[in-house]
């Protein structure tokens, strides 16, 4: 069977392979550091993609990247942040499957950037403890923003970091928490009606390159210093962060 067999109508092989091989480079990544990979594909899938699929194409490939996480160091998980995580997520994805965001994208972008350099920088407090309000309020906030923006693992992130977790245990959890947040998105995409079936090719082959990427990334995360992965955990929230409060500052210079 060739390859065109597996897409969708109109998409070329050489279009396929480039999202195929960045599910299984942004995997890795996440594996590595815990986040990041799921807002690098979706900058990429968005170049390529029709906008009405965009975030549920992202957030089943995404559900399929962090299960392999989550599955490969369930040792690791953080059970109580996860299921508070994932009471906030229902109450998130309701609210956001039913109403508008009225507020602007490119102050939404600025926000969140903000938010993220606060937890990072700021003085956000040491929790030694699962904080049940703050899990279930990024779990909220974090699968009501990924309804709109496809990814927003960052949030989740941002509250994991704050606990005295190792590197594994923060990746295992974060893994978890993002696991739950996009199977309540597709759960509430599917009642809105939208088709996964002629994306169902696609989706397999990037998830299957998305496991692979998992194992290395693993193994690079059991190779990593505990000092190493906090400097890198700590450079990468805050790229992100830049790069939110960027785009949405130019947005808003643009006019949109």
């Amino acid at each position: 069977m060739s390859l065109a067999a597996w897409l969708p109508p109109d998409m070329a092989p050489a279009i396929a392979l480039l999202l195929i091989a960045i599910s299984l480079l942004t995997s890795a990544l996440s594996a590595a550091l815990g986040l990041g990979g799921g807002i690098t594909l979706i900058a990429v899938m968005a170049q390529v993609l029709p906008v009405p699929a965009l975030v549920p194409v992202h957030g089943v490939v995404q559900l399929g990247s962090n299960a392999g996480r989550a599955l490969v160091l369930r040792r690791h998980v953080n059970w109580p942040a996860a299921l508070w995580f994932a009471l906030g997520g229902l109450a998130g994805a309701l609210l956001g499957g039913s109403i508008a965001i009225t507020l602007p994208a490119p102050v939404l972008r600025i926000g969140l950037g903000l938010f993220l350099l606060w937890m990072v920088w700021g003085h956000g407090p040491r929790l030694g403890h699962v904080p049940k309000r703050a899990m279930a309020a990024a779990g909220l906030v974090a699968t009501t923003l990924s309804m709109f923006f496809g990814a927003a693992g960052p949030i989740g992130g941002a509250v994991l970091s704050a606990l005295d977790l190792t590197r594994h245990g923060f990746v295992a959890t974060q893994a978890m928490t993002a696991l739950m947040m996009h199977v309540l998105k597709i759960v509430v995409f599917g009642l809105l009606g939208f088709a996964f079936a002629p994306w169902a090719g696609l989706i397999v082959l990037m998830i299957a390159a998305g496991f692979i990427g998992t194992l290395l990334g693993t193994r690079l995360l059991g190779r990593m210093p505990e000092h190493g992965f906090r400097i890198g955990l700590r450079l990468l929230m805050t790229g992100l962060a830049v790069s939110l409060v960027w785009r949405g500052a130019m947005a808003l210079a643009a006019g949109g």
